[in-house]
């Protein structure tokens, strides 16, 4: 099965597909969110911006089913039953009921509850006279309550909770590795976390650490790690283990592929996208891994080619590995990285510190001018060697013993004789 992308006008007519801007504007009319679109029609939030975007079009049965969605969505309200699209009915009842109140406006306002002074402003003018406290208790029931908006801990908390398990599991099967698995998950989402304005700001959060998760879980510097050289213990199901065996027989980029677009339900542009291949080299590499699949794996040779793709993500899906894949809790992982970060800043502080008093030492303690250096010592010849007094003999020794002793004036003394 060779996957293609149908971008033409003619097949767009002929399915009666809108533009791309008419199919925003319908979602945005019936007030869905992308992942209620996505929901609907069996696929992923990116894929649903990227048709709206332009930037790819829907194939085969999603193409079929993402544009009934749409033709529910652009009939009138009054058409639509009871078995309609998520998201009729609420565009009924925003066509019955009255307009809603403008949204808060941002700011520190909008982060607290309704201060008096404001909560005064949206009571009712006039109040009955009889039981007052009453219908003060019933105009404060009724004014709105701001509630504060969720501050980044709790949208990083939001967001590990939602896409922990599934990239832990994805991990698992792209190593079969407990313990590698939950190290990436952990790793992406602590780097995740300090840089958490740009992943907020990303229109797929999800796609961001899940990138991080693949390439770090992929990465063959781990082969020399003793705590991952060996497999896990495989599933207990034979049709499991069979399927993990020939998932990690393909080679990494074919198995992060057949992952991407059989397992998480990817579009062939968005998989070579996160892989950083092109769309036909994509292509190229599912169609080799699915050939190598349905050698391995008896279900897949018995299907044709063009349901193999759905085959595989049941197949994928109802794997249950034999280990634990709980990641920790989000507070730990973002305790853990704060620990992380104020260990290397403390590091980093303290060999600037011992840089700049080795700087100073060495500044205080250097010669200010140039000292010439000694000239070797050299040997000198034809020096007489230094005289001095010789050794006494027996008879000068007696003579200076008795000049000692005898210490009289007179001719004596001066030639003494020897007794």
């Amino acid at each position: 099965m060779t996957p293609s992308v149908e971008t033409t006008s003619s097949e767009d007519s002929e399915l009666s597909l809108p533009a791309p801007k008419e199919r925003r504007r319908l979602r945005e009319a019936a007030e869905l969110t992308h992942d209620e679109v996505a929901a609907a029609v069996g696929v992923t939030a990116a894929t649903i911006r990227s048709w709206e975007s332009g930037r790819t079009a829907p194939r085969g049965h999603k193409r079929e089913l993402y544009t009934q969605f749409l033709a529910r969505l652009a009939a009138p309200p009054q058409e639509a039953g009871p078995t309609g699209a998520p998201g009729e009915a609420k565009t009924a009842r925003a066509a019955e009921e009255p307009a809603a109140d403008p949204p808060a406006p941002d700011g520190p306002a909008a982060d607290a509850r309704t201060e008096p002074d404001e909560l005064a402003d949206e009571l009712p003018d006039e109040l009955p006279d009889e039981a007052p406290a009453e219908a003060l208790a019933e105009a404060l029931a009724e004014a709105p309550v701001r509630v504060p908006a969720p501050g980044p801990a709790e949208a990083f908390d939001a967001l590990y909770a939602h896409a922990a398990h599934d990239l832990a599991r994805q991990a698992y099967l792209l190593t079969g590795r407990r313990a590698l698995a939950l190290e990436a998950v952990e790793k992406a989402f602590v780097q995740a976390w300090d840089r958490w304005p740009e992943v907020a700001a990303d229109p797929d959060p999800v796609g961001w650490v899940r990138a991080i998760v693949h390439e770090y879980a992929l990465s063959p510097w781990h082969r020399f790690r003793r705590a991952h050289r060996h497999l896990d213990k495989p599933p207990a199901e034979p049709a499991d283990r069979i399927l993990l065996d020939a998932l990690l027989a393909l080679s990494p980029a074919n198995r992060r592929t057949v992952l991407l677009y059989d397992g998480v339900g990817l579009d062939l542009p968005d998989t070579a996208a996160e892989t950083e291949a092109t769309t036909p080299t994509a292509g190229i590499r599912l169609v080799h891994a699915h050939a190598d699949l349905a050698d391995r794996i008896p279900e897949l040779a018995d299907v044709p080619l063009e349901k193999q793709s759905a085959l595989l993500r049941d197949l994928l899906t109802a794997l249950r590995p034999a280990v634990d894949l709980a990641p920790r809790p989000a507070v730990a992982v973002r305790g853990g990285g704060e620990r992380r970060t104020r260990m290397w800043t403390r590091a980093t502080l303290s060999l600037t510190a011992m840089i700049a008093v080795s700087t100073a030492y060495t500044v205080m303690t250097a010669p200010t001018h140039y000292e010439p250096p000694l000239a070797p010592g050299e040997s000198v010849s034809g020096v007489p060697p230094l005289a001095g007094p010789q050794r006494l003999t027996e008879r000068s020794r007696q003579l200076h013993d008795k000049l000692l002793a005898d210490p009289e004036a007179g001719p004596a003394r001066i030639a003494p004789k020897v007794e």
